[in-house]
């Protein structure tokens, strides 16, 4: 039997697509990545790390955050206060600088006895400790609540954490006309000076503070079973109090900076008082020794409040 094919049949071509033929996405005309649009990578970026021999432990002092040896940091605190002290005997044993600019420490020591002999020394600097506890107390009695606030509800966030960050950046020095317009030229406007310089830096540094308590510790005590007043109560506050009082520390030297501003202005009594009474008469070694108290006050307030916030944070990680 034979098989009959009929001319008429159309023929199946058996040829494929050529490279650079029009067939979509085949050929060359489809896109290629290129090695110029391919991101860089961080050899490329940096640069590869020089072949080295392994590097030596780095020693106590050069480690990162390793805790130093008792010694060796009693070394470093001692230096940090001796070489400067040292520096200034130098300056003045040798006359290299003019005394009424920079009165030697034996000068300031004479200057600073005459003044607590006289009384006015103590008198002054616990006018000018009061009015720091009052204005910076009131600021903290303020700044702490609204912080936790704003750190453990968005919405406390978003109402406040505008309107603080535009107002910290106003300097409080240039609120002195409006205060004493405002409230006189009493003790008020000094103790409001101080307030408004310290409240919003303490209220954004505490917010900080509270947002820092981990979620998951937070999560835990919902699927425990407690509610949110409880949370804030027993696991926020106490997670973030050792940071609420590093933030009340810090804040507290600008504390100090604003009641000399505050006292130069219209004052009977105080440390800022004093500095521009010397300041009329070229008393440079009285200046000094106004600026020692102050700084002894101020570093002993910084003992008192680290070994407050250890003990505090004693379970915080």
């Amino acid at each position: 039997m034979e098989r009959l094919v009929s001319s008429d049949a159309p023929a199946v071509s058996t040829d494929a697509p050529e490279v650079g033929s029009d067939v979509p996405g085949v050929g060359s005309d489809a896109p290629e990545r290129t090695t110029a649009q391919r991101p860089p990578t961080a050899r490329q970026l940096f640069g590869a790390l020089p072949r080295r021999r392994p590097a030596r432990p780095p020693g106590t002092v050069l480690a990162l955050r390793t805790p130093l040896r008792g010694r060796t940091r009693t070394v470093l605190v001692l230096s940090s206060v001796a070489l400067p002290l040292l520096t200034w005997l130098l300056l003045g044993a040798t006359g290299a600088v003019d005394p009424r600019f920079l009165p030697p420490p034996g000068a300031v020591w004479a200057a600073g006895v005459e003044m607590a002999g006289s009384g006015e020394l103590f008198t002054d600097a616990w006018a000018t400790v009061r009015r720091i506890l009052y204005g910076y107390g009131l600021g903290v009695a303020v700044a702490v609540p609204l912080g936790v606030a704003m750190g453990s509800f968005a919405a406390a966030r978003s109402a406040l954490e505008p309107v603080s960050g535009l107002l910290r950046y106003l300097p409080a020095a240039a609120f002195t006309p409006l205060l004493l317009i405002w409230l006189g030229i009493g003790e008020a406007p000094k103790i409001a000076l101080i307030f408004v310089g310290t409240v919003f830096f303490n209220m954004l540094m505490v917010a900080d503070a509270v947002r820092q308590v981990p979620i998951d510790l937070v999560n835990v005590s919902y699927t425990l079973g407690a509610r949110g007043g409880e949370v804030l109560r027993k696991v926020i506050l106490p997670y973030a109090l050792p940071g609420i009082v590093d933030a009340v520390r810090v804040n507290f030297a600008a504390a100090w900076g604003l009641v000399v501003v505050a006292e130069l202005v219209n004052s009977q009594e105080g440390l800022g008082k004093r500095i521009l009474l010397a300041q009329r008469f070229t008393q440079t070694d009285k200046i000094f020794a106004i600026l020692v108290v102050i700084g002894l006050i101020g570093v002993t307030a910084d003992i008192v409040l680290r070994i407050t916030r250890d003990r505090l944070g004693r379970w915080v990680p």
